[in-house]
């Protein structure tokens, strides 16, 4: 596993870990996927809640009322997903934390890598468009992440997300300072009326200067949803 060394002082050290019995709102649980998001076979957890308000929101059950979501501790949430430990273990596989936004709950899951130890990967799904101080603290957690970065350009992501992007910019240079740009998947979309071809090279090419090699690009298809 990689940074296994890393990752062993984050569960070592009690400090970083948190309260005990630390819980946060899950929308979903779905297992057993496989080459979607990560290595090996996979268990996706989705978090409710995201500081964003995309125009084409593709996940809005993580938007919507809170008071559907099931709640469940990082212990909780550990001992139901050990059933899968064998999938995990022989594949390389582990857990994928997305949502919502999974990097606005740290410490649930610096909790959650305290119990499962470095023996599952864990892939963080994410915007980064979260305090850098949760970044920092998710890098020793983390095995890898996958960034949908909508769009480098801060007016296109202003106006698509409801929001700047300035976060997400000083996010990819902590990346790249701690050397993880290998470790990122980093997805840059077509979205209809909001950005272009021209737009998507452009964010590549700053991309690739930040050293991110791992860059995807891929259209939105777009369905009709009601939060």
């Amino acid at each position: 596993m990689q940074n296994s060394k890393i990752m062993q002082a984050a569960v070592e050290n009690d400090d970083i870990v948190g309260p005990d019995d630390m819980t946060a709102p899950i929308v979903n649980i779905v297992r057993h996927r496989i080459g979607t998001d990560g290595e090996g076979v996979t268990t996706l957890v989705g978090f409710h809640g995201c500081g964003l308000t995309c125009k084409f929101c593709l996940n809005p059950y993580a938007l919507r009322d809170a008071s559907r979501c099931r709640v469940v501790s990082a212990r909780e949430l550990y001992e139901e997903l050990r059933v899968d430990d064998l999938y995990f273990q022989a594949t390389g596989g582990g857990v994928t934390f997305g949502g919502g936004e999974p990097c606005l709950r740290p410490d649930f899951l610096l909790q959650f890598r305290g119990c499962c130890g470095n023996r599952w990967n864990i892939t963080l799904e994410s915007s980064l468009n979260v305090p850098q101080e949760n970044l920092r603290r998710l890098l020793p957690v983390a095995d890898a992440f996958i960034i949908d970065i909508k769009d480098m350009n801060c007016a296109v992501y202003q106006e698509y997300t409801g929001r700047d992007n300035s976060l997400v910019l000083a996010n990819l240079s902590v990346i790249a300072d701690a050397g993880r740009q290998d470790n990122c998947r980093i997805r840059v979309p077509l979205i209809p009326h909001h950005n272009t071809d021209a737009d998507r090279a452009s964010s590549r090419r700053i991309l690739e200067k930040l050293g991110f090699r791992r860059i995807e690009m891929f259209n939105y298809i777009i369905r009709s949803t009601k939060l």
